[in-house]
């Protein structure tokens, strides 16, 4: 129990791959990693309740996200999911951002450490958890002829 006075202790979201940024070589795998750090904080912010960003927000911070995720040397293969994932935190869509995290988790799987991926694979799950289920078509019989 901690005193009344005391305060509790800060999360820190996606701290494996802060961790995995911060020690890795200057290159293409700090790179990645921060590339990854910056979407995933984008997405999982984006459908934070607490944090209630509004369309005018998230639009500012994914033009932000974009202006310097195009300024930093990201391998080919990565370059293009991460930046789709950044463009689709702007609308804030869980159903499209989840499949979205997992092709970035995919695409960066050599770069990133086991509990780099498992972060990121938590996120696309937290996110499929939160889009609305698909509704079903609707199935009309068929119309028979009668005599």
């Amino acid at each position: 129990m901690l005193p009344p006075y005391a305060l509790s202790a800060p999360v820190f979201k996606f701290r494996h791959l802060a961790t995995l940024a911060g020690r890795a070589p200057i290159g293409g795998a700090r790179e990645v990693a921060l590339a990854c750090f910056v979407a995933a904080r984008l997405a999982s912010d984006c459908c934070d309740p607490a944090l209630d960003l509004d369309e005018q927000a998230r639009a500012a911070r994914c033009a932000g996200a974009k202006l310097w995720l195009g300024t930093i040397a990201i391998p080919s293969p990565v370059r293009t999911p991460v930046a789709k994932l950044a463009e689709a935190t702007a609308v804030a869509n869980p159903a499209t951002m989840a499949p979205l995290v997992s092709a970035l988790t995919r695409a960066a799987e050599s770069f990133l450490d086991a509990a780099s991926r498992s972060e990121l694979d938590q996120l696309a799950a937290r996110l499929a958890d939160m889009a609305p289920p698909a509704t079903p078509p609707v199935t009309r019989a068929p119309l028979v002829a009668s005599r």
